[in-house]
């Protein structure tokens, strides 16, 4: 035990590059998190409001994104290892960021992958929302927009902040494995020196700093969820 502590203590990739990778690990979630929000919030919105029943119900706009979000969502959490997703949008994220290695290029995949999955999210948190309120507010003459924004999304407050979670949560595991090729933060320090170098301490800290992130996300999502539930 003391000779494990010691090499913890000596070793250089803890002292001095678990840091800069913990930072990577956070501009990777943190730009990929923000990304899949800003578009898979109106995203599920308009799946939910474009349902056949809904507040803009069109069956064409409702079947095309079902169809193409399902099949997403399909491919990539059971047919497409993300890792090989990443390989396969490296034009693409070559295209859009200019490099196909570093933290903000992995966030392009990590943005695609967790879209789809974040609005079905969004959609099924406004499902929750009771049918009466809704219809309150048309009886007081809102708007479909002024429904939505001030009543469904603010019902629904609680179970996206918990959506909003969850998916962070999927993120900070999709950027450990974004460092095995490329990616850069906790994953690619693991890989170098933790597997090719034969260094199990790094290993472990590693895999210790991300169960921690991973409780602190948890924990900070849960108070935020009891927080905005007023129900």
């Amino acid at each position: 035990m003391n000779g494990f502590l010691e090499d913890l203590a000596s070793n250089p990739a803890i002292t001095t590059a678990m840091w800069p990778a913990f930072l990577e690990t956070l501009l990777m979630v943190g730009i990929s998190g923000l990304a899949t929000v800003v578009v898979g919030l109106p995203l599920g919105v308009v799946l939910f409001v474009t349902q056949p029943g809904g507040l803009v119900a069109n069956r064409a706009v409702s079947r095309v994104l079902n169809t193409l979000l399902s099949g997403v969502v399909v491919n990539i959490t059971r047919s497409i290892p993300y890792a090989i997703l990443m390989v396969a949008l490296i034009p693409f994220t070559r295209w859009v960021v200019g490099t196909s290695i570093g933290p903000i290029a992995a966030s392009v995949s990590l943005t695609i992958a967790c879209i789809p999955f974040f609005a079905r999210l969004v959609e099924a948190g406004l499902r929750e929302v009771q049918p009466g309120k809704v219809d309150a507010a048309h009886a007081m003459g809102s708007t479909r927009f002024q429904t939505v924004w001030k009543v469904l999304l603010p019902e629904a407050l609680p179970s996206l902040a918990a959506s909003v979670t969850t998916t962070l949560v999927a993120l900070i595991g999709y950027s450990a494995m974004a460092g095995l090729i490329g990616g850069g933060g906790l994953g690619r320090l693991a890989y170098n020196y933790g597997y090719q170098r034969f260094q199990p301490e790094v290993m472990v800290v590693v895999l210790v700093v991300l169960v921690l992130l991973v409780q602190l996300v948890q924990v900070a999502g849960d108070a935020l969820v009891r927080r905005v539930d007023h129900r």
